[in-house]
């Protein structure tokens, strides 16, 4: 047990994860159980049109530390992500895609390296399980990501992190779509988090087809982005340019 993690909410979006959702919730409860935390476990439901509503109310019946989070209309990865923030309530906040592309389990490596100077345990894929045309984007958003923005993760798009609820507190995220992920880790840097990284093994996506690579999706993504980098970078440049010429 990790004296420095005393509780912890684990959450987990699911949007269509009918197939692979009941499985996470009970590696998040087994993985509580072993590393000695007080928990709960939170899932949102963002408007899925599968049966995922139906597995959620069958492990409530087994689960008591598990809460559901339903929105009726599908608000978007980072819709998701925001309440399951809102929701949490332990010390720490851990979450993942209900997809089953990472290892809840491996929540036990993030735990293992906090400490009372860690705000934030970010996991990073080892070996991406996908195929080549997505790897290849992947490299390449996360390198044009991490130097616009100036962020200091290997991976930014790693969606396996254990946070700090106070730190979580300080920052206000607003984005709906992915870009939240970059959002969050540059408005984490900005307060000041310490962070340290772990690598997690990522796994094919065996249900389910991701909604990211849609046309649509890739627009707005890159719309987000310039929104982003000039609320977040060229604004805060000229904010602190202003501040040190007074």
């Amino acid at each position: 047990m990790n004296r420095a993690v005393e509780s912890v909410s684990a959450f987990f979006p699911c949007y269509n994860d009918e197939a692979t959702i009941g499985a996470m919730v009970e590696a998040a409860g087994s993985t509580l159980d072993r590393v000695g935390a007080e928990g709960e476990i939170i899932v949102v439901n963002d408007g899925s049109s599968d049966g995922s509503e139906r597995v959620l109310k069958h492990l409530t019946e087994s689960e008591p530390r598990l809460r559901v989070v339903t929105h009726e209309h599908n608000r978007g990865y980072g819709g998701a992500l925001l309440s399951g923030f809102g929701a949490s309530t332990k010390q720490w906040v851990f979450y993942t895609d209900g997809d089953g592309q990472f290892d809840p389990t491996e929540l036990e490596l993030l735990v293992e390296r906090s400490s009372d100077k860690v705000d934030v345990v970010q996991g990073y894929k080892l070996n991406r399980a996908d195929n080549i045309a997505r790897r290849a984007i992947g490299r390449v958003y996360h390198w044009f990501v991490s130097f616009v923005f100036g962020l200091h993760v290997r991976d930014t798009d790693c969606d396996f992190r254990l946070m700090r609820r106070s730190m979580l507190e300080r920052v206000r995220l607003e984005k709906t779509t992915g870009v939240i992920c970059v959002e969050l880790v540059r408005k984490l840097q900005d307060a000041g988090a310490r962070f340290v990284e772990v690598g997690v093994h990522h796994y094919p996506r065996v249900h389910g087809r991701s909604q990211f690579f849609k046309l649509s999706s890739v627009a707005r993504t890159l719309w987000d982005l310039a929104k982003l980098w000039l609320q977040l970078v060229v604004l805060r440049r000229g904010k602190t340019r202003a501040t040190a010429g007074s």
